[in-house]
């Protein structure tokens, strides 16, 4: 993915971010609060070799020789040589081992001085562990390392330059690096999550999804309205409206891909239910008759028919009735409104609409309209659930697939497509629906480009003034 659209991710999850930003926040400030505070003392020694004479080259051997042995007492300051006597000294309740663990003894580079530091829960005891540690230490290197020497006649001289005072503050816990952790902590599992969800998520959002998976045409994209389900005649209800400007950029794009005159049938199909075909169907039929053209529409949905319902029509008698020979065409088809609009409601739900779809008898009513009228729009079923947009679509019609910003995954496109193919349909293009603004804004196609809703919808309405 490229830079800006990890940023598009980032400003779509903010929330999200946010949220688990605060939770890392919280969750560091809650460890830093019931984690047990630990305090630290220290104390210094330095080892120094005693010489008999006192020549600047006997002393600059003694310091070379004092730098050399400090690193193997380093470790012999955590033996249990050293320690138990400090465990009996103390009453401590530990074992050497676990009083080691405490304690960490180290000698700066180059120097022949050993820091004793003692952690403990009390600032009191770490001091108290860090200077009794020390004295034990020195007290096993001049009088055992060194078995015929005492201490007063030891080579090895270790003096105390710094005795461990207890600590004014723990070390820890460090509540600001806690907190900042925390938030670091939450802010990669936030951006983490966010990428994630993008990554694992395979319905379309915007028109580039749909470019991305075939070349056939974008032929439009209606915007997201929640008051479509109630008020589904966009082109009669909002006739200034966004969304009634992009129905009238699908008509235009559609009168486009019939410049020639070969086909006027369209059928307009989805991968699954509801994405809005149906609603897709009728306005696109109310945009061509707007314009002044004879417009059929066919309700071939036989199985959950909703145009009739839609345009408020009796449909009792339809394209069911005139398939089985009970009705004749002219006596079924219904003019609706005041323009060249008519519709052939589906009529009675046959228990085989695939075969009737599919039969000669439906051959000879698209010819038969066909012959009458400038358009022919059919609203099929979903191409996923049955096959009978696949059975209307064979032929001379253009199919038209409507797929749902949102809702409709990109192997579902690819299936429809693959299907619509393996049944030699001729697929025309796609249509995006349930569009959000910011998916849609900046973008054109055909001879019409979106911009802010807002503006398009002042504009067209003091045109109309």
């Amino acid at each position: 993915m490229e830079l800006r659209e990890y940023a598009t991710i980032l400003m779509k999850n903010w929330v999200l971010i946010v949220i688990t930003s605060i939770l890392g926040v919280a969750a560091g400030a809650g460890f830093s609060l019931l984690a047990t505070p630990e305090y630290q003392s220290r104390t210094q020694i330095y080892v120094s070799v005693r010489s008999a004479a006192g020549t600047t080259g006997d002393l600059v051997q003694g310091a070379n020789f004092s730098r050399q042995i400090v690193n193997s007492y380093v470790d012999v300051a955590k033996t249990g040589l050293v320690l138990e006597p400090v465990i009996d000294e103390l009453g401590l309740e530990m074992s050497a081992n676990q009083l080691a663990s405490h304690l960490t003894v180290a000698s700066p580079t180059d120097t022949a001085l050993i820091n004793i530091t003692a952690s403990s829960p009390s600032p009191e005891q770490a001091a108290e562990i860090a200077n009794a540690v020390g004295e034990s230490f020195k007290n096993v290197v001049q009088t055992q390392l060194e078995p015929d020497a005492d201490a007063e006649n030891s080579l090895i001289n270790l003096t105390t330059t710094q005795n461990a005072l207890p600590p004014s503050s723990p070390v820890s816990p460090n509540i600001p690096m806690n907190i900042v952790l925390g938030l670091l902590v939450g802010l990669a599992i936030g951006v983490g999550i966010a990428v994630l969800r993008t990554v694992l998520d395979t319905r379309i959002h915007s028109l580039k999804d749909v470019e991305a998976i075939t070349d056939k045409p974008l032929l439009g994209g209606v915007l997201e309205d929640p008051e479509v389900k109630k008020n589904p005649l966009v082109m009669q209800t909002k006739p200034h409206s966004p969304n009634a400007e992009a129905y009238r950029a699908f008509r235009t794009n559609l009168q486009f891909l019939n410049v020639d005159e070969s086909s006027s049938i369209f059928v307009i199909t989805s991968p699954n239910p509801g994405e809005g075909k149906s609603t897709t169907s009728i306005n696109l039929a109310l945009a061509l008759a707007e314009s002044g053209s004879r417009v059929a529409l066919i309700e071939a949905d036989l199985r959950l028919p909703k145009i009739s319902k839609y345009l408020n029509m009796e449909g009792g008698a339809g394209l069911t009735d005139v398939l089985i020979g009970k009705a004749e065409l002219n006596d079924v088809l219904q003019r609706w409104g005041r323009t060249q609009l008519y519709v052939l409601p589906a009529g009675r739900i046959p228990p085989n609409p695939s075969e009737l779809l599919g039969s000669s008898a439906m051959t000879q009513i698209i010819d038969e309209v066909d012959e009458g009228f400038d358009y022919v729009i059919i609203d099929a079923p979903p191409i996923l659930a049955v096959t009978d947009a696949a059975v209307i679509g064979h032929g001379k019609a253009g199919v038209l697939v409507a797929v749902a910003s949102g809702a409709t995954k990109r192997p579902e496109l690819e299936a429809a497509i693959q299907t619509l193919d393996h049944a030699g349909s001729n697929m025309l293009g796609v249509v995006v629906t349930m569009l959000p603004a910011k998916a849609a804004a900046g973008y054109g196609y055909g001879n019409y480009g979106y911009g802010n809703p807002k503006k398009i919808e002042a504009s067209l309405g003091s045109s109309h003034e």
